[in-house]
């Protein structure tokens, strides 16, 4: 990689922008570890956000990302970081929309896996793109959209194993709120958010991707 081609890199993804980015996760991070409604539960909600953030600090200098993508992650993990505060089935402010509105339950799960959707859709369409392992559009949208299901698949699975393995323990971890269809609606939402990100989003995705070089890739 040249030092023209690192300097372009820098300025696509705005360095001072990445900062204040790293700035919100930390503040974010320390906020949603003082006094969690409990550990293990905080632990399970978070963990993706820390896993997230040591891949992007270990790949910065070799595949940096787009400005909106850097964004759409921070977002993502402030948003589990909330969760892992709360936990999704207590969040106040969905606690005063449920009693508000006379809903039947706090939907902050919903915010949660729309944005298990949103965001994860971009970082596919990012790497799958600039890699040049997908160059078709229609075949790019369609991928985005199975990678997605994957990951909400996954993570269900992931959370039947951990109420499986710990029984009671994990029952703010699962936040079902004694709803049977809760697992399917989550597949539901996460779905939503990638066609949402996909649809709005594309276009200008694409013009931010243009800055970098095919050298960079």
């Amino acid at each position: 990689m040249t030092l023209q081609t690192t300097r372009m890199n820098e300025s696509a993804t705005s360095r001072p922008l990445l900062i204040v980015l790293l700035a919100a996760f930390a503040l974010a991070f320390l906020w949603s570890a003082l006094h969690p409604h409990d550990y293990f539960t905080w632990a399970l909600e978070t963990f993706p956000a820390i896993i997230g953030l040591i891949i992007l600090l270990a790949t910065y200098k070799k595949f940096p990302l787009t400005a909106l993508v850097y964004f759409l992650i921070c977002a993502h993990c402030i948003i589990l970081m909330v969760g892992g505060h709360y936990t999704y089935a207590e969040v106040p402010l969905f606690n005063w929309i449920r009693d508000h509105f006379h809903q039947s339950r706090n939907n902050y799960d919903k915010v949660g896996h729309f944005a298990q959707g949103f965001a994860p859709a971009m970082v596919a369409r990012e790497i799958l793109w600039r890699r040049r392992i997908v160059t078709r559009k229609g075949w790019l949208f369609f991928l985005c959209i199975a990678i997605c299901g994957m990951i909400t698949a996954t993570y269900e699975l992931l959370e039947w194993g951990v109420s499986e393995a710990t029984g009671s323990a994990a029952d703010a971890f699962l936040g079902t709120q004694g709803d049977p269809w809760d697992t399917q609606k989550d597949m539901m939402w996460c779905f939503i958010g990638a066609f949402t990100a996909l649809l709005t989003l594309s276009r200008i995705h694409d013009r931010m991707m243009r800055i970098f070089t095919s050298s960079n890739d």
